[in-house]
């Protein structure tokens, strides 16, 4: 659905890959207030994003809109993850989602 390569100024291809034990050390890195590992977290879960918004893509909103609202939700869902919980970030998309689902009504 999303041909285009680049949104919101940022080339989706280039977008880094993050694998779970690296997820995890950044995970708790930002809960001890790094800022770096904050952003880097984000920047790796860009594509996670992406596939969010798919599902409202078509309905009158822009991508980029649908994107930045999208990466809001992601900050939000970052400020909010449990450490502790045995569940991966990826399946914890609840904020972000309805998120989203806010901008679509």
């Amino acid at each position: 659905m999303f041909n285009k390569v680049e949104i919101c100024g940022v080339n989706t291809n280039k977008l880094p890959l993050l694998s779970n034990e690296e997820k995890k050390e950044l995970l708790i890195k930002i809960k001890n207030g790094d800022k770096e590992a904050r952003t880097k977290f984000i920047q790796g879960n860009l594509r996670l994003v992406l596939s969010v918004i798919q599902r409202f893509y078509g309905r009158g909103e822009k991508a980029d809109d649908l994107f930045q609202v999208g990466c809001i939700g992601l900050i939000k869902a970052i400020d909010n993850f449990d450490i502790n919980q045995d569940v991966q970030f990826s399946t914890y998309r609840s904020s972000y989602d309805n998120t989203v689902r806010l901008k679509d009504t």
